[in-house]
């Protein structure tokens, strides 16, 4: 099944760790076959990790998009989940995080990275008070 993307005007995404800019006009893209992609409002940069959910989202990130990095962010996402997990006491955060474990154990990298969202709002919520950006 293919992948129809409608991009705005110089919005940025990534396909397979390459990151591309649209030109100056409204673009459509039709992707064929399998790849990584990640539009720009979902890509979380390394200087605005400050979380220890964005911590988890930013490792779920990285193995989605690069596979040479997959080992080393595993071990991340490992710690930074069982850190996180630890903390909590919020069932349903908890099963979240589950379902996230799930998902990167199963490659489902993608997956993985819309249910964190979820995770992102919750600490959110319960830290700041303001809504959770990526």
């Amino acid at each position: 099944m293919a992948l129809k993307l409608t991009l705005k005007p110089g919005e940025k995404f990534v396909i397979n760790g390459a990151v591309i800019a649209n030109g100056d006009r409204r673009a459509t893209l039709v992707l064929h076959n399998k790849a990584s992609i990640l539009r720009e409002r979902d890509i979380l940069k390394a200087e605005d990790v400050d979380t220890p959910s964005k911590r988890i989202y930013f490792a779920i990130m990285s193995m989605y998009l690069d596979e040479k990095v997959r080992p080393r962010f595993y071990e991340e996402f490992v710690m930074r989940m069982s850190e996180f997990m630890g903390a909590l006491t919020d069932p349903e955060a908890l099963s979240t995080c589950v379902a996230v474990s799930q998902c990167v154990m199963d490659r489902q990298y993608y997956k993985g990275l819309t249910l964190c969202r979820k995770l992102l709002e919750f600490e959110s919520e319960r830290l700041h008070h303001e809504p959770a950006s990526v």
